[in-house]
């Protein structure tokens, strides 16, 4: 499969630069000297040499082939084993027995351990930290008139 995939990328590569190179060789409708002096066959639908020539059809076919590897490169990269019903990437873990908590011997498969945690020490809180200020005391009142 890592053939096959390595063969899709050199086809998506070439087909991109089949694209780039044919649209950089064809020339726009607003190029011929026609167009220039309001000659009337510029103006018409598809111009004057008609809907398509050798060119347009070549980018269209390696736009195609361009589109299908990358289907392809798409499928390739999101295809991978199916887990069995139930089962995911935690199921596949492996605790060392070292370093992991003792799991029970029961026969349920539970992941409990049996060892209480213990957590880390808190610092105690210090009592004899000063008061808040008191609030500012209030402005005096305007003079009555």
């Amino acid at each position: 499969m890592n053939m096959l995939f390595n063969l899709i990328v050199v086809v998506q590569v070439v087909s991109a630069l089949a694209i780039i190179g044919l649209v950089l060789v064809q020339h726009g409708k607003g190029a011929d000297m026609g167009a220039a002096f309001g000659s009337g066959a510029s103006g018409s639908l598809f111009g004057a040499s008609g809907s398509s020539n050798f060119l347009s059809k070549s980018t269209a076919v390696a736009a195609a082939v361009f589109f299908a590897s990358t289907l392809g490169l798409a499928y390739f990269g999101t295809s991978r084993p199916h887990a069995s019903v139930g089962g995911g990437v935690m199921d596949r873990v492996t605790v060392p027995a070292a370093k992991g908590p003792a799991l029970p011997s029961s026969g349920a498969g539970s992941a409990v351990p049996t060892a209480p945690v213990q957590s880390a020490p808190v610092a105690p809180v210090p009592q004899d930290v000063p008061a808040a200020p008191a609030a500012a005391p209030a402005a005096p009142a305007a003079p009555a008139k």
